[in-house]
């Protein structure tokens, strides 16, 4: 019987790690735990950027940093951490925005009857991205994760 991928492996367990330590620093944070941070989007650390950031140094350690398949998981790693820090972070701020609208177009309904609103059942999801800190420390957890795991596969 063949084993799964180590590196597939060892992605997913940084991933679930991330998740999970979203709990702990949500708790920080606000002083209440809430376990539904497991399986949010958003938030310190950045679970995308752990598992390519495992992935690519998981395959360094094992391969060399001048390998193609090193080169092909750090290039993927930054497109997906700058995606979560740029473009999914800045549709958050656009859905809290848009929310806010609602909110406001709501109120103004109240005072004018004759507007017609048909509020959204639902608001637009915001936490969607990432802090630049919250992708750093996704890296740096990731980083540690994958070479962990490669010099404990070498022993």
């Amino acid at each position: 019987m063949r084993r799964m991928n180590r590196g597939i492996l060892t992605a997913l367990a940084s991933i679930g790690i991330a998740q999970g330590m979203k709990i702990f620093t949500h708790k920080r944070l606000t002083g209440k735990w809430d376990w539904k941070q497991i399986t949010t989007t958003g938030s310190m650390p950045s679970s995308h950027s752990a598992g390519v950031s495992a992935l690519a140094s998981y395959i360094a350690t094992n391969k060399g940093s001048r390998h193609t398949e090193t080169a092909l998981a750090v290039v993927f790693g930054v497109i997906v951490m700058y995606d979560a820090q740029g473009i999914r972070r800045h549709t958050g701020e656009i859905a809290q925005l848009v929310n806010e609208l609602e909110d406001s177009i709501a109120d103004l309904a109240v005072d004018f009857p004759s507007f017609e609103f048909v509020e959204r059942e639902k608001e637009l999801k915001e936490l969607l991205g990432h802090q630049p800190v919250e992708v750093l420390g996704g890296s740096l957890l990731g980083t540690a994760l994958g070479v962990l795991s490669a010099k404990l596969e070498n022993k």
